[in-house]
């Protein structure tokens, strides 16, 4: 089962890098392409607030599960 988790643990750092880059990719960039006032302030806010929360956040779960933070002491 600990085996699991640490596998678990790379398949999680991949999933939070690859949402960052669909956000900054999919989302934010064609945002901030349109010059808009009403586009710019979600691509900001996808660009510095949450890509940062969403990438990092997972990514840092993944190594905890990587490094058996959360493997079962018998």
């Amino acid at each position: 089962m600990n085996a699991i988790r640490r596998f678990l643990g790379i398949v999680w750092m991949i999933v939070g890098i690859v949402a960052g880059y669909y956000l900054l990719v999919s989302q934010a960039i064609p945002k901030f392409g349109t010059g808009t006032t009403e586009d710019l302030v979600p691509a900001i806010i996808y660009s510095f607030i949450l890509a940062p929360i969403i990438t990092g956040g997972m990514f840092v779960f993944g190594l905890y599960c990587l490094q058996g933070e959360y493997d079962f002491k018998d």
